[in-house]
């Protein structure tokens, strides 16, 4: 495989829909997030971004679509748990930092693959399935993805219910405002995509203290 494999052809699908067989409960949908639902989360980076985050990378759709939307390979990390996935984002994004395991251990894992050495992130996008979460695993998410974020970061996720994706508890003991972005009626299901952003003081704060 090579980047000029659309990830979302016949091939992808048919491997996302497996892991969904296998994993009904953490896999987000039955199927990837369409190329219009890529664009309105990529819609949604600070404007003059060019180092992200991404997590639950899945079959590739929003990780082709941030490099053609010109964010480097190198100034790219996507976490993916599932194995599978993994592999097959691993043999799609050759030179982008793919990352296997838990996203509650993306600082460990930035620093350990050399991302973090170019940086803080202007932004994550996220395509995990936040609402089957425990808050506990919410939070301790977020709370590690804006330790890897500059200050005024953002972190970018969809949804596909009618409220925001992340609890209010969590939003509130991390002091995160959240903001409805664009809803994206040609995906299934259809999804809106949120921008949460940190408090400034916060995330400066957290930024000196590293």
């Amino acid at each position: 495989m090579n980047s000029h494999v659309p990830a979302n052809d016949p091939g992808h699908l048919w491997t996302f829909f497996r892991q969904w067989l296998r994993h009904p409960v953490s896999m987000a949908s039955v199927s990837p997030s369409s190329p219009q639902l890529a664009a309105g989360m990529i819609a949604e980076l600070p404007l003059g971004a060019t180092r992200v985050i991404e997590l639950g990378g899945g079959t590739g759709v929003f990780t082709q679509a941030l490099l053609g939307h010109g964010i480097r390979a190198d100034d790219l990390m996507v976490m993916e748990l599932n194995a599978e996935l993994h592999a097959h984002l691993e043999q799609l994004f050759p030179g982008v930092h793919v990352q296997h395991g838990d996203a509650r251990e993306l600082v460990r894992l930035a620093s350990d693959c050399g991302f973090s050495q170019g940086g803080l992130a202007d932004a994550a996008i996220s395509g995990l399935g936040m609402l089957s979460m425990p808050r506990a695993m919410q939070h301790d998410i977020v709370a590690a993805t804006f330790e890897c974020l500059r200050p005024g970061g953002r972190f970018i996720q969809f949804t596909y219910g009618p409220n925001a994706p992340l609890a209010r508890e969590v939003m509130q003991a991390l002091d995160i405002d959240a903001r409805r972005g664009t809803f994206v009626l040609r995906n299934l299901p259809p999804a809106t995509v949120y921008v949460f952003t940190r408090n400034l003081a916060e995330s400066a704060d957290a930024a000196h203290s590293n």
